[in-house]
């Protein structure tokens, strides 16, 4: 694989959804056609002025952008390392990030004349995100979850349906994100005519990992915007939590040419390093190609997918975004991993210290900063994404710590 750093870092895709030798378009011929119109759709969308003034004017009055880049004093003081400053994503209407790229792509849909849309959720988020956007327009939506995922996301569940979406339960695999996944598309090769699939994170067949990336790069352009006006500077490193990777490359992206800016994406180390026991696709994973796209993959010698784990929902996938696969080729992103146990620990310091409960997912990134902390200055500056919120979480933390003091015996 080739090392050479680009002129430019924000220069791909290539035409055909290449980052390096990840990307591109794995998919059965009936899906060729729609990707094909739904990247033309995109390419012109981005370039009329309507279409990007109704988003903006959306992200201001519906999600209420921009989002707070909170400066974290009492974490900051606390750890005695750098400033530290939380991109407040968690602040957006429905609690997290992801609805910056269903409202995106509804918008992108209602051009097509599509009427029904569906999606696919871990964590519940992303399916929130996508029935709020679907009821605003009055379109039909259907939402595909593992049923594991629904059991330990409840409150998300109750709240798709209160928008009026359909949630359908995944029995099949693992039944967790990548089952569900699955199930959308078939419903999509059954439903071209009029159903429009909404991608929740920067993976899938081409334009979706670019598409994604695109709609959710405003945290980064707001981020870079804020810190050069709270500190008259750019800051020395990003963190953010890496699942598929729409939050963690929104942050990146804008920031990828200023190479005086670390960065660093945090996996899911779950509960072991053993195939099966986590879901950090950096370790232990391998090129393959899941769902549509050439990545880094955690399968078995002979190609099958693996299990995977991870205390948060939204992290629990075999396949990681092809552009974080080539960043990381590269050497121009970091990533490392962060235990399930550190997490939540995580998740409780940043709770007690700033009065903010972070979702699992952030609570992993939080958990990075926390370590990173220590290695750098007082004059130096980070800034944790905090994607989402934890309310949807506090069900899942309260049967860990059940868990835990059950096999401590007490």
């Amino acid at each position: 694989m080739s090392t050479q750093l680009p002129s430019s870092f924000t220069e791909l895709p290539d035409s055909g959804g290449h980052f390096g030798p990840y990307g591109g378009s794995f998919v059965p011929e009936i899906l060729s056609q729609p990707l094909n119109e739904l990247t033309a759709a995109y390419e012109e969308a981005k370039k009329d002025e309507s279409f990007q003034k109704e988003l903006f004017d959306l992200l201001k009055d519906f999600v209420g952008r921009p989002t707070p880049l909170y400066f974290a004093k009492r974490m900051t003081e606390f750890l005695g390392g750098p400033k530290i400053y939380m991109k407040r994503e968690d602040l957006c209407h429905t609690g997290a990030h992801k609805i910056n790229n269903s409202l995106g792509q509804v918008l992108l849909a209602r051009r097509m004349g599509k009427t029904r849309i569906i999606a696919e959720t871990g964590a519940g988020q992303h399916g929130v995100a996508t029935a709020t956007v679907a009821a605003m327009f009055g379109l039909d939506c259907v939402v595909y979850m593992g049923e594991v995922d629904m059991e330990r996301q409840a409150l998300n569940v109750y709240r798709m349906r209160r928008l009026g979406a359909k949630v359908v339960g995944v029995t099949s695999g693992q039944k967790t994100l990548k089952d569900a996944i699955s199930e959308a598309m078939r419903d999509w090769v059954s439903n071209i005519h009029n159903t429009h699939y909404i991608i929740g994170s920067a993976l899938g067949a081409h334009p979706y990992p670019m598409m994604v990336r695109d709609f959710q790069s405003v945290i980064g352009r707001e981020a870079r915007a804020q810190i050069l006006e709270k500190e008259g500077r750019l800051p020395d490193h990003l963190v953010a939590c890496v699942g598929g990777g729409s939050n963690a490359i929104g942050l990146f992206f804008p920031f990828l040419d200023d190479a005086s800016v670390q960065m660093t994406g945090v996996e899911a180390g779950g509960l072991g390093s053993g195939l099966g026991e986590h879901a950090a696709r950096f370790n232990g994973g391998m090129l393959g190609i899941l769902q549509g796209t050439k990545t880094y993959v955690l399968q078995d010698d002979e190609g099958q997918i693996s299990l995977t784990h991870s205390v948060s929902a939204g992290l629990d996938y075999a396949a990681v975004g092809p552009e974080h696969a080539w960043l990381k080729d590269l050497g121009r992103v970091k990533y490392t991993e962060i235990k399930d146990q550190e997490a939540v620990d995580a998740l409780g310091n940043l709770s007690k210290w700033e009065g903010i409960l972070p979702a699992l997912e952030s609570a992993h990134a939080v958990a990075y900063a926390i370590r990173l902390a220590k290695e750098m200055d007082k004059d130096q500056i980070m800034i944790v994404n905090c994607s989402g919120r934890g309310d949807k979480d506090v069900q899942e933390l309260a049967a860990w710590e059940k868990r835990q003091l059950e096999a401590s015996g007490q």
